[in-house]
């Protein structure tokens, strides 16, 4: 294998269309110019409620309207919906229905389904559809939901959806002998993730062929396409799911299913016509899953050096009113507070309650900024309390290069334990100091710090399929859709590198399960690791029968072959080959000629060896399907800095320096891993300082909109230094680790830090939004004085 694209800077190739605005995305859709009907789902206004009744007669009856939808119009409208991820600790788990029929939980939950002629009609009929709810008690706050004053299922107990408790080592022992202990308490809020594209689905049902066609705005159209012929009883191979053009996922669109899923292809096959519908943005607010909240209990016990002898961790996990997605999110937390640091002795507790909210899911970072919050956090109140240098607390506390592989103790999202498979810590907080240089002058300037580690490349598995057309181009697919991660470029570049071709010359599409129909999805930083090895897999495979059909044609050993420029050629020899074109039309004997150099494939060519035109055990055409399945995931790694600014009048927070040194092992594009960094990183301060959900005692949320939830503008976002280290992962045969949600987590951990610094205020929770951190400064100086 050549390593010619392989780290090369490649422009992405998806670009230049997409900012032309030539994009297709679900919304476009328009098959055989057949006009879809549009629908709305009719939305609780309270959090929790019971359905007294629901009147959909005068809807009904308005002109223009197709269809109107309750639980009791619906074969499924009983079925709670599948939990994704079952787990043994998720002894109370609940799911929504389709449409609730006798109790809401959140705002935004659905209670009605109508379809009409035009968005504008069903929007109407939506309005005329009469509700009679009940109030019931409002549980809208982890800590309420543990007090358990109120319960949001009647037959939940105390609210605990699940309770996970794991230890490593002897933690009382330990921090009873520690010379110190010190209990903290952090808290993280809500937040959203709100991507340019809300949610879309549109489908179609062909009667005639038996065929469901789907169009989904989902980070996982394999997983949607299974589930569609399981629920309404289909064969797979007449459920077709196409991911087009995704405007962003960041998590929540790996979600699945959400009502809206399931309701829009049922109307399609009821009606016998296309039918959409398509969230607007206070919809993607109120019922899109969100994530983020947790509250956590510490305490910790050290020594005079500032060395963690034990670590005990108790929080609550806000779940929000159902559990769709099992227990990922808390695991994932409990398993990375840690991070690259030793902690001989660790135990994490955790509950998931319930809450009348809207349900959690992963959110760029998924569960992974809280933890890290968690232990950069303890790390500097040790620093503090011992009056040493936070970066020497670090060091004396980090895992070393060589203690690879290093298991942490603690269970692991795959169902495997956390065993961390490569990297240099020690060098990645060196490296970061020393390209972040001297502190600016100035008063009221802070510097944070933030280590973390990140496992990615969760399995089960991900394929592709490689095919060279006779042409000499070459195609590439999978299942796993992107939302702007650039796979048709790096894809292609790992492609190019096992045919010997020019990267241009290769094509890759994924998220259409027409063209590949297995697969997981797209989240967890889990694609270069999996899909990325599967093309490997499946490119190497073609490359192996071009050897072989070249061989017979050159009469060499296969093993002598090289492919190199487009051609098979033999090693030592350059002018003695073929071009990879003529070994894609020797690979398909044919009856038929049809031009493009065929006709050499054909019954009356001359043969290059005896026996059947096809040999015993061979199939047709220069392709190739492979799967790659992780043994365990691979756990990348970074360090930020940051120098910030705080105007102690204004609270006014200027990040004058931030510098990103990050390992996801061998990198393939190191464009395309800093843009993701880069977004990361804006995200991040996002998250560490803007974009706070604002819940009212009642459960409403009184920033449903871009006029009140905060994001950061490219005018808050700093110029961001990045560079690499490489320790390859042994797991996979690329070396590679995942990248895409690293910028995001230890954003939250590297502001606070600053803050903390520079105006001397307390900082233990995120976001602190711009009142936040002012109340936080002006309380703090009171009692200062």
């Amino acid at each position: 294998m050549t390593t010619r694209w392989f780290g090369t800077r490649v422009q992405r190739v998806e670009d230049d269309r997409l900012l032309r605005g030539h994009g297709r995305f679900t919304d476009d859709i328009n098959e055989n110019g057949e006009r879809a009907l549009e629908s709305v789902l009719v939305r609780s206004p309270h959090a929790h409620a019971r359905i007294r009744s629901i009147d959909v007669s005068a809807a009904r009856a308005m002109p223009g309207v197709v269809a109107v939808y309750t639980a009791a119009d619906l074969p499924f409208g009983q079925t709670d919906l599948p939990i994704l991820i079952p787990h043994p600790n998720l002894t109370h788990g609940r799911t929504q229905r389709c449409l609730a029929s006798e109790v809401v939980r959140y705002v935004g939950e659905a209670v009605a389904f109508i379809v009409a002629d035009n968005r504008g009609l069903a929007e109407d009929a939506a309005d005329a559809v009469q509700v009679e709810y009940e109030p019931l008690p409002v549980v809208i706050t982890p800590e309420a939901a543990a007090r358990a004053e109120h319960l949001v299922h009647d037959d939940v107990p105390g609210n605990v959806a699940a309770e996970m408790i794991q230890e490593t080592g002897k933690v009382e022992a330990a921090l009873a002998a520690s010379p110190h202990r010190k209990r903290l308490r952090f808290r993280f809020e809500r937040g959203a993730a709100s991507p340019m594209e809300a949610r879309a689905v549109w489908a179609r049902w062909s009667a005639s062929e038996r065929k469901l066609t789907v169009y989904d705005s989902t980070q996982s159209p394999t997983s949607i396409r299974g589930g569609l012929a399981v629920l309404f009883g289909l064969p797979e191979s007449s459920v077709e799911v196409i991911a087009p053009d995704v405007g962003g996922g960041f998590g929540p669109k790996i979600m699945l299913f959400y009502p809206d899923e399931l309701l829009v292809p049922f109307a399609a096959m009821q009606l016998g016509r296309p039918v959409k519908w398509t969230e607007d943005r206070q919809e993607h607010f109120t019922a899109v899953n969100q994530e983020r909240g947790q509250v956590h209990d510490v305490e910790v016990g050290f020594d005079d050096e500032g060395r963690v002898h034990a670590l005990s961790v108790d929080f609550i996990h806000d779940g929000g009113a159902y559990t769709p997605y099992g227990i990922i999110l808390p695991i994932i937390t409990a398993a990375q507070i840690p991070g690259p640091y030793r902690v001989p002795n660790y135990r994490v507790r955790f509950r998931d309650v319930y809450t009348n909210a809207t349900p959690t899911s992963p959110y760029r970072g998924a569960g992974r900024p809280h933890a890290c919050f968690v232990m950069e956090r303890t790390l500097d109140a040790i620093a503090s309390e011992l009056g040493l240098e936070r970066v020497e607390v670090r060091r004396r506390n980090l895992i070393q290069a060589d203690q690879f592989p290093y298991e942490v103790g603690v269970a692991w999202q795959d169902g495997n334990r956390v065993v961390y498979d490569s990297g240099d810590y020690p060098a990645l907080l060196d490296t970061a100091l020393a390209k972040l240089g001297p502190r600016p002058a100035g008063d009221h300037i802070g510097m944070g710090l933030g280590i973390y580690v990140e496992g990615t490349g969760v399995g089960p598995y991900e394929g592709a399929h490689v095919q060279v057309l006779v042409s000499g181009k070459v195609v590439g697919a999978t299942g796993i859709p992107s939302q702007g991660q650039a796979h048709a470029t790096v894809w292609a570049q790992v492609v190019a590198d096992q045919l010997g071709v020019d990267v241009d010359d290769v094509e890759i599409t994924g998220g259409d399960t027409r063209r590949f129909p297995w697969g997981v999805g797209t989240f967890a930083s889990r694609g270069a690791v999996t899909a990325g090895n599967a093309m490997a897999v499946a490119a190497g495979m073609v490359a192996e029968k071009a050897k072989r059909i070249a061989a017979e044609h050159l009469e060499v050993d296969p093993v002598d072959l090289e492919l190199v420029g487009g051609r098979v050629r033999v090693k030592g020899s350059p002018d003695r080959g073929m071009p990879l074109a003529a070994v894609a039309v020797f690979a398909n004997p044919v009856r038929y000629a049809f031009g493009g150099g065929t006709e050499a494939a054909t019954q009356f060519a001359s043969r290059p060896r005896p026996g059947p035109p096809l040999p015993d055990g061979e199939q047709p055409g220069l392709e190739a399907t492979g799967y790659y399945s992780p043994p365990g995931s691979t756990w990348a790694s970074g360090c930020h800095a940051a120098y910030v600014r705080v105007d102690p009048k204004t609270v006014r927070l200027e990040v004058l320096k931030y510098v990103v040194i990050h390992d996801c092992g061998r990198v393939i594009n190191p464009l395309v891993v800093e843009g993701q960094i880069e977004g990361g990183v804006a995200q991040g301060i996002g998250g560490a300082f803007y974009e706070r959900l604002a819940y009212d005692d009642e459960g409403q949320l009184r920033n449903a909109s871009f006029m009140e939830f905060l994001m950061p503008y490219a005018t808050e976002i700093p110029a961001i230094e990045i560079d690499h280290i490489e320790t390859a992962s042994p797991l996979n045969p690329l070396g590679v680790k995942g990248a895409g949600e690293a910028g995001v987590i230890p954003v939250g951990a590297v502001i606070a830090s600053a803050v903390e610094e520079a105006l001397g205020v307390p900082i233990t929770e995120m976001p602190l939004s711009p009142l936040k951190l002012f109340e936080l400064s002006l309380g703090y100086r009171l009692i200062e004085r």
